[in-house]
């Protein structure tokens, strides 16, 4: 089987998460969350996180409700993976904070650039 993406990996798993979304009867939230307690469970790296903090703004999810499903499952996964998945997640928050800071410094510069060329 060929390939005809540089990036066949994440082309499987935005695949697969599509299929998922389309298939899965759960609200944008509660989906968000199932999905986070499973990277709780599992002790997922912050990378599998990050990959959820977009989804979790859209479906408009607080801090309180990620406290609150780790918190529910702590005596299911135990002290271990849910203190580790809250550092994944501080970890995720903090790389899109920085993606979003840099984006916004180098829209603010380019809209610079074109005000003094005018």
């Amino acid at each position: 089987m060929a390939t005809t993406s540089d990036t066949p990996v994440l082309d499987t798993l935005a695949a697969m998460t599509v299929d998922s979304l389309e298939r899965c009867g759960l609200d944008e939230g509660t989906l968000i969350l199932t999905r986070i307690a499973a990277l709780a469970a599992m002790d997922a790296p912050a990378i599998s996180y990050l990959a959820h903090v977009d989804p979790a703004l859209k479906a408009n999810l607080t801090a309180e409700q990620l406290q609150d499903v780790l918190v529910a499952i702590a005596p299911v996964v135990g002290t271990a993976r849910v203190m580790s998945a809250a550092g994944h997640i501080t970890k995720a928050l903090g790389f899109a904070v920085a993606v979003a800071e840099t984006e916004a410094e180098a829209m603010a510069e380019a809209g610079a650039q074109s005000r003094s060329k005018a």
